[in-house]
């Protein structure tokens, strides 16, 4: 009895590898869900439509955006970690949601290192500190010395856990300033602010920004990128400002439930090589300031756990506490 169920078992298992090994390989043969941590209509979701239209024409199935909003992205992103592994889900990964969120949430509902594999980084784009018109800096190196000389009368609008609040904080620890954060529930109404001059300045996405920036309805003093931004090219960098070696960007990639098939991994992530390789497509995104990467699964892994260990040891240093 004992070497029937046992050969009984082990038909099944030799029956079951090959059909697995045949749905990796089969993969997609129906719709696939892209969660997006955040609403409709921001950067975050334009980036998951792009991923979708990209991955939809190089596996041929539909790729479709499903938007779950709130908690900075976490809400969406814990859904995604605790998906069927199996290449159906998948999820926009971003900085807020899978790195600075480690540094502000001592026991986040996900471990971004652990619950995910991390497939491809799409692109990243820089924080641009911008200042409305009225505020006596000109320049960069301007805004330093009048912050240095003016300590706590700087007003910022700040979205906390977002990447321009930590970017804040990492310039004022390796600048030295003494800057007041302002809090704001979103983006949309504290640059309402600086552009009404209720607040002198703030960092926020280049993408953002840019149209205020190119009415004259606000200045650009620098970007956080390690090259300039094509969208601004005659602004400088923090880094060849007097800080070497300082970045901050805005990043976006497709990460998959932990124990996703390699098969299926490998795939997306060659699909995803290849959409962003499209030079039309690539442009398309350029024009808007984005450095599109594409880059492989090993490379957005040792990233994303950097930067987690980056903006968790900035947080730290801040004693930032947030209600």
């Amino acid at each position: 009895m004992k070497k029937r169920n046992f050969l009984a078992a082990a038909l099944a298992l030799a029956t079951a590898l090959p059909m697995a090994a045949q749905a990796d390989t089969d993969y997609p043969n129906k719709p696939v869900k892209i969660i997006v941590p955040f609403p409709a209509g921001g950067t975050s979701d334009i980036m998951g439509r792009l991923i979708a239209e990209g991955l939809s024409k190089q596996l041929k199935q539909p790729f479709v955006v499903d938007n779950k909003g709130g908690a900075g992205g976490a809400i969406g992103t814990d859904q995604a970690a605790k998906a069927p592994a199996d290449g159906y889900t998948l999820l926009l990964s971003g900085i807020g949601s899978n790195a600075i969120i480690h540094g502000f949430t001592p026991k986040p509902p996900y471990d971004s290192n652990k619950d995910f594999i991390h497939i491809s980084e799409l692109a990243a784009g820089p924080n641009v500190l911008v200042v409305n018109p009225e505020f006596p800096a000109k320049t960069f190196k301007e805004f330093i010395a009048w912050v240095k000389a003016n300590p706590g009368k700087f007003s910022y609008g700040q979205v906390n856990a977002s990447s321009g609040h930590v970017t804040t904080e990492y310039l004022k620890q390796v600048a030295g300033l003494d800057m007041v954060g302002i809090p704001y529930k979103g983006g949309a109404p504290a640059l309402n602010d600086v552009v009404a001059n209720q607040i002198p300045g703030m960092f926020t996405n280049q993408d953002v920004v840019q149209p205020f920036v190119k009415a004259g309805k606000l200045r650009a003093l620098v970007v956080t990128s390690e090259k300039r931004n094509p969208l601004y090219p005659d602004v400088p960098t923090v880094a060849e400002s007097g800080y070497p070696g300082f970045t901050a960007v805005s990043w976006t990639g497709l990460s998959a439930p932990k124990g996703t098939p390699k098969p299926i991994v490998d795939k997306l992530e060659a699909a995803m090589v290849a959409a962003f390789s499209d030079p039309a497509v690539r442009a398309k995104m350029e024009a808007n300031g984005f450095v599109v990467l594409a880059s492989k699964s090993p490379d957005f892994t040792k990233f994303v756990a950097d930067e987690i260990a980056r903006w968790s040891k900035v947080v730290q240093t801040a004693g930032i506490k947030l209600d």
